[in-house]
């Protein structure tokens, strides 16, 4: 499995949230970039970048950071937050992200997810965020209706097979993943997947590697990170990356 380290941006900094909360931040480097130059020393090769201004307000607000990110280290990156037409999503790409990560979009906008899918085969994920058993839109700010696993054979029916799948209770927490959630969503996901919530130690990142599950891709990881629980180069040992 890959290991993705995270990038939070909010305000033009490297931030974590607790449980989506934007009142509960914590800020870990006051440039992104130096936050991505950390993870890649150490070893990392790919980076997940989101743009929390842009998630919670529909319009990236970090073009700026993505361009010095992705010219100063030189592994891929995956972008979400904001991305609500397909105008905002080539400047994402034009500024040097691999791949991008529709949230709030993809539930509202089938018209756009279907042409982003067209428009760039193999380089759109969608977000299922997941707070309280229901998908959270909008910067994790509301909900909408409907099961978790009837949403994502809804968004397999329009080609989006490739998903970034966070459990927002736990975002924040280091209290570790919920382990049957993983391997219940594992089974439903007709594509790949990305976890991301709750990792706080390397005996998290070892029992999802145990699932052995063909769908799991990666793990996204954070405040781990930050907080020096573990390195890059151990998480990526724990996954077998």
């Amino acid at each position: 499995m890959n290991l993705y380290p995270a990038i939070d941006m909010l305000g033009g900094k490297a931030v974590r949230l607790v449980k989506g909360d934007f009142d509960a931040k914590k800020v870990y480097d006051e440039d992104p970039l130096s936050a991505a130059r950390a993870w890649v020393e150490q070893g990392a090769r790919r980076l997940h970048v989101v743009d929390l201004d842009g998630a919670r307000d529909g319009v990236p607000a970090n073009l700026d950071h993505v361009r010095r990110i992705a010219a100063e280290t030189d592994v891929p990156i995956q972008f979400g937050g904001g991305l609500r037409n397909l105008t905002a999503i080539e400047r994402v790409i034009e500024a040097g992200a691999q791949r991008v990560i529709l949230g709030t979009a993809a539930f509202a906008d089938p018209r756009l997810l279907s042409e982003a899918l067209g428009h760039w085969p193999g380089r759109v994920l969608v977000s299922v965020d997941v707070r309280a058993g229901r998908i959270a839109t909008e910067g994790w700010t509301e909900t909408i209706d409907g099961g978790i696993e009837e949403l994502i054979a809804g968004l397999a029916s329009r080609g989006a097979n490739d998903l970034v799948y966070t459990n927002v209770d736990r975002d924040g927490m280091l209290e570790g993943p919920d382990i049957a959630e993983v391997e219940r969503i594992a089974g439903v996901v007709p594509g790949s997947f990305i976890y991301s919530g709750g990792i706080g130690a390397l005996a998290d990142l070892e029992a999802l590697a145990s699932l052995n599950a063909p769908a799991l891709e990666g793990v996204i990881v954070g405040k781990a990170l930050y907080e020096g629980r573990f390195t890059v180069a151990e998480a990526q040992s724990a996954l077998g990356d």
